[in-house]
C-alpha cells in the first residue's frame, strides 16, 4: 500500500470503511426484518403446540385429528423412533430425524436451507416431549414465504450495497483528485524553483482556506524567507569582498613599494609597521563577521549592571550611571559584553567626550544608554547605518569595519529586544516595539532594550 499513490490509498480506505459500514447496515436491517418475520412464525407454531398437545394420547394417539389438522400447520406424534399419527401435508417419514428430537422440553427446529433450493419445502418445526417416556409431538409451519422475503431482500441489500460502494468509491476518488490537485501543482512549480527560477510563488487560491491552502501559504513564506537569506548572503558577500580589497590592495601596495628600491632598516620597520596595522585590520574585520555569523543567546539571567560597570572601566568612562538589579535575558554574556564594547567604542571613535553610560530597568525592560556629545548622525543615515558595512562619509578614514552597530542591531533583535539610535530629536528603530518613550534631546543617543528576567525568590 506504501507504494500506491496517495490518492489510490484514500480511495482505497474510503472504499473499504464504506464497505464495512455498508455491511454492518444491511445485517442490521435483515435481521430485523428476520426477527419480525420469525416472530410471526413462533406465534403460529405456540398456538397449534398448544391446540393440539391436549389431543394427544400416552401411546401418541390423537383423538380429534381433524381438529388438529384445523390448525393449518403440519404436525407427526413419534413414538419409538416411527410416527404414530399425523395429519396436514406431514407424511409417515418424520419430519425430524429423531437423533435431533430433545429428551425433554421443547425445541425448535429448521428444515431446509434458505438459499439451497431443493425438494424438500423448508418448514419450522416445533418438537415437544410430552411426557419424561412419552411420544413427541411434531408441529411445523412452511417458510416460503418467510424465506422467499428474506431472499428478496438480501438480492436488494447486496444490489444497492455494491452501487452504493460503487458510486461512494467514485465520488471519494474525484474528491481526493480534486483535494490533491493543488499539492500536484505545488510539486510542479516547486520543481521550477529548484531548477533555479527566481521570485517564483506557489500558486494559493485567495477564495479557500483550507489545510491545502494554509500549506500554500506556508510554503510562499518559506519561499520569501529563503530569498531575503539569499539576497541578504548575497550582499553579505559583496560588501564583505568590496571592504576586504581596501586593505588587501593596500597591503600588496606597500608589499611592492617596500621591493621597489634598497631600503634602510629603519624604513623597513615602518613598512613592517604598516603592514602589521593593515593585518590587524583584516584580523578585526574577519572576528566581526565570524561574531555575525555565530550568534548564540542564552535563557540564563545576565547581570547587565556589573558587565556595564566594567565596560566602562575598560574604556576609561567616568558618567555611569546603573540601577540595581539589572538582569536580562536572551544573550549571552559574552554577547552582552560584544554589545557594550560595539556601542562604546563608536561613542569614543565618531563622537566626542564627554560619553555616559547608564543601565536601568524599565517594566519589563533593561535599558542601556550610551550618550556622546558629538554630532551624531543626519536623519536618513540614522535609518541605514545598521546595514553592513555602512559609515558616515566622514568616518571611512577613521579606522573600524562599519560591522559594529549591525552585530548589535543582530544580536538584540534576535534577544527579542529593540535598538535605538536617537540624535536631535530623530530616531530609528530596529526589533520590537517596545512602547519605552524616546528622549527629545540634542544628543547622540543609542538605547538597548533587552527582556528582563524575572527572578523568582
Amino acid at each position: 500500500m506504501k507504494r500506491l499513490p496517495l490518492h489510490v490509498r484514500l480511495v482505497a480506505g474510503f472504499a473499504a470503511a464504506m464497505a464495512v459500514l455498508l455491511c454492518l447496515a444491511g445485517g442490521f436491517v435483515y435481521e430485523r426484518v428476520a426477527y419480525a418475520l420469525d416472530r410471526g412464525l413462533a406465534t403460529d407454531l405456540h398456538k397449534a403446540v398448544a391446540t393440539i398437545t391436549p389431543l394427544v394420547g400416552p401411546q401418541g394417539t390423537v383423538s380429534a385429528p381433524a381438529r388438529a389438522t384445523a390448525t393449518g400447520t403440519d404436525w407427526q406424534v413419534i413414538r419409538d423412533g416411527r410416527v404414530v399419527a399425523h395429519g396436514g401435508a406431514a407424511s409417515d417419514a418424520p419430519i425430524v430425524a429423531p437423533s435431533r428430537l430433545p429428551q425433554t422440553g421443547s425445541r425448535t427446529l429448521d428444515v431446509g436451507s434458505i438459499f439451497l433450493l431443493d425438494d424438500s419445502r423448508p418448514v419450522r418445526v416445533r418438537a415437544v416431549r410430552l411426557s419424561a417416556d412419552g411420544p413427541w409431538l411434531l408441529v411445523a409451519v412452511r417458510r416460503q414465504h418467510r424465506d422467499e422475503a428474506l431472499r428478496e431482500l438480501f438480492g436488494q441489500l447486496l444490489l444497492a450495497g455494491v452501487v452504493s460502494l460503487a458510486l461512494a468509491t467514485a465520488v471519494g476518488s474525484m474528491l481526493a483528485r480534486s483535494a490533491l490537485r493543488p499539492v500536484e501543482r505545488y510539486r510542479h512549480q516547486a520543481a521550477e524553483i529548484a531548477r533555479g527560477r527566481q521570485g517564483l510563488r506557489l500558486d494559493v487560491p485567495a477564495d479557500r482556506h483550507d489545510e491545502v491552502t494554509r500549506l500554500g501559504h506556508t510554503l510562499n513564506a518559506m519561499l520569501g524567507a529563503q530569498e531575503q537569506a539569499l539576497e541578504r548572503e548575497r550582499r553579505f558577500v559583496q560588501d564583505a569582498s568590496h571592504e576586504l580589497r581596501t586593505p588587501l590592495t593596500l597591503l600588496k601596495a606597500r608589499i611592492q613599494l617596500a621591493r621597489s628600491r634598497p631600503r634602510d632598516a629603519a624604513a623597513y620597520e615602518r613598512t613592517l609597521d604598516e603592514l602589521g596595522a593593515d593585518v590587524d585590520r583584516l584580523v578585526q574585520l574577519g572576528a566581526d563577521l565570524l561574531e555575525q555569523a555565530e550568534p548564540s543567546g542564552s535563557a540564563e539571567p545576565v547581570d547587565v549592571a556589573a558587565l556595564a560597570r566594567e565596560a566602562a572601566a575598560d574604556h576609561g568612562i567616568a558618567d555611569v550611571r546603573v540601577a540595581e538589579p539589572a538582569l536580562a535575558t536572551g544573550l549571552a554574556d559574552h554577547e552582552v559584553r560584544r554589545v557594550l564594547t560595539n556601542l562604546l567604542d563608536n561613542a569614543l571613535l565618531h563622537g566626542s567626550a564627554p560619553v555616559s553610560l547608564s543601565a536601568r530597568t524599565t517594566g519589563p525592560w533593561v535599558v542601556l544608554e550610551v550618550e556622546d556629545a558629538g554630532e551624531g548622525l543626519a536623519p536618513d543615515l540614522l535609518r541605514s547605518v545598521t546595514g553592513r558595512f555602512t559609515r558616515a562619509p566622514e568616518a571611512r578614514s577613521r579606522r573600524g569595519s562599519g560591522l559594529g552597530l549591525s552585530l548589535v542591531e543582530q544580536l538584540v533583535t534576535s534577544a527579542g529586544g529593540e535598538l535605538r539610535l536617537c540624535c536631535g530629536g530623530d530616531h530609528a528603530a530596529y526589533g520590537v516595539a517596545a512602547g519605552v518613550p524616546c528622549a527629545h534631546d540634542q544628543r547622540m543617543r543609542v538605547t538597548v532594550l533587552l527582556p528582563r528576567a524575572i527572578v523568582v525568590p
